[in-house]
């Protein structure tokens, strides 16, 4: 008996004609078939960490106040810097986040303060200042990174801090302080500073009385009490004996406390009448829809609470709590100082998941393996048993730098929260609300879905942040 085959189509394949057929096509097979299908697929959704670890507290009214003790500004601020091509001068209102120079007004001073400052370019491995020379000249950082190097205890070399854009060393010039520079500082990077010598200062400061007014306020009525945070100090007595006379005291409150507003994220979700009465087999298209666009605002949500310059995570961490990384990989030495920024407690590091990958090449090429914890259900890499996030919302910069963040949780620990407001009208999930708005005359079905949160950091030493992170 001879075989008959079907004659090939152009792409190779079996003509799924009637001629020469003895059975029933796959073509016309697949009309009476059901397909399986999937759910509506979004890559954009992510694990979202943040959203999941952060403690959610009730902000009743949409407005959380965050009451601290009397906290004294010390004047640890960084200084500002605007370029013209490779000019680079600094603004001169800025000058005031100089210890010195906190709460001085005169603008016109300012600015001829601002205009004798001289620009230097040093290469990498340079050294700026040498530790033992005269200190009598004052420097900005206005680009690069520098190391703060001095002798140790035992007559090794140390890092007494890393430098960045806006740090500043040699503030004594201000206050005619003199002696030598208790440390080298050298270039890790290019660098870009600008320098104030004494003689040029002086010549000023002798033609400014306001200014000399200010700096002698400065030097005779030094820094109001205070414990190593800034905060107004509490009188207390300690390891006295007889009938001491106990001082007295209270504590002292912020009169203008901070307060977070809720923000919103929102938007209109449409479906036409049609689709969702015809169309709603096997799957209902509108809560499909409605699931795909509670995922977007959640990871909207996650978005902000990092990045929003209001109350982001990035942007509210204090001056003092940001360091930088020594080489530019985030190394375990990195991550130890940066867990040393917020050392009560630490409750997780979160990063981009390229800085954690480029952690983890760090740790290949020092032997060092970071070991694991459970998170979640599941197994998170972990630094000193302080799990590791993965958060794509961290930005990435075009020269392949980022940040990352430790936190410590909570209330309790006086840590960070969450805020949001639940029991609004038409709760979907718990923060978010669907709202049905009508149907208007061309038959589409308009819903309002709403979100409302914020995050605050109860206390400065709660979040930290290790900055320019090369993750390339």
């Amino acid at each position: 008996m001879t075989e008959t085959t079907l004659p090939a189509s152009p792409n190779g394949a079996p003509n799924d004609s009637q001629e020469g057929r003895l059975s029933l096509g796959t073509r016309a097979a697949r009309n009476l078939a059901t397909t399986t299908k999937t759910p509506p697929q979004m890559q954009e959704i992510t694990s979202r960490h943040l959203l999941r670890v952060l403690p959610w507290i009730e902000a009743i009214g949409g407005v959380y106040r965050v009451n601290r003790r009397l906290t004294y500004q010390m004047g640890d601020g960084r200084v500002t810097f605007v370029s013209t091509g490779a000019e680079v001068r600094v603004i001169a209102a800025e000058l005031c986040e100089l210890p010195a120079l906190r709460g001085y007004g005169d603008a016109d001073v300012l600015t001829n303060l601002a205009d004798l400052f001289v620009q230097r370019e040093y290469g990498a491995g340079q050294v700026i200042v040498e530790a033992g020379a005269p200190l009598d000249e004052l420097i900005l950082l206005a680009h690069g990174k520098v190391d703060k190097l001095a002798e140790g205890a035992y007559g090794n070399q140390v890092v007494l801090g890393v430098l960045a854009d806006g740090d500043y060393v040699g503030e004594q010039v201000l206050t005619g302080a003199g002696g030598q520079w208790g440390f080298t500082v050298k270039a890790v990077t290019a660098c870009t500073v600008l320098a104030l010598s004494r003689e040029a200062y002086e010549q000023l400061l002798d033609q400014a009385e306001s200014l000399q007014a200010h700096v002698l306020e400065y030097q005779t009525n030094p820094d109001h009490a205070t414990n190593a945070y800034g905060e107004a100090e509490i009188a207390l007595a300690a390891g006295h004996q007889g009938e001491a006379v106990l001082p007295g005291t209270f504590v002292d409150y912020e009169l203008e406390p901070r307060e977070y507003e809720l923000s919103v994220a929102q938007t209109i979700l449409r479906v036409h009448t049609r689709v969702a009465d015809l169309y709603n087999e096997p799957m209902n298209q509108t809560q499909q829809q409605l699931r795909l666009t509670i995922e977007a605002l959640r990871e909207r949500q996650e978005h902000e609470l990092v990045n929003n310059r209001e109350f982001g995570l990035l942007y509210n961490a204090d001056l003092s709590q940001r360091i930088h990384t020594r080489t530019g990989p985030p190394t375990p030495d990195d991550l130890d100082e940066l867990l040393a920024t917020v050392w009560k407690r630490p409750g997780v590091i979160l990063a981009h998941p390229k800085a954690i990958a480029a952690f983890a090449r760090q740790c290949n090429h020092a032997g060092v393996y970071p070991e694991s914890v459970e998170f979640n259900g599941q197994k998170a890499p972990a630094w000193r048993g302080v799990p590791i996030l993965p958060c794509n919302k961290i930005p990435i910069t075009d020269g392949g730098l980022s940040s990352m963040m430790v936190m410590r949780l909570g209330a309790e620990e006086q840590g960070v929260v969450g805020l949001r407001r639940t029991g609004l009208v038409d709760e979907y999930e718990p923060g978010l609300s669907v709202r049905f708005m009508g149907i208007d005359d061309k038959a589409i079905i308009s819903y309002l879905v709403t979100t409302y949160y914020s995050a605050a950091v109860l206390v400065p030493d709660a979040l930290g942040i290790l900055e320019s992170v090369e993750v390339l």
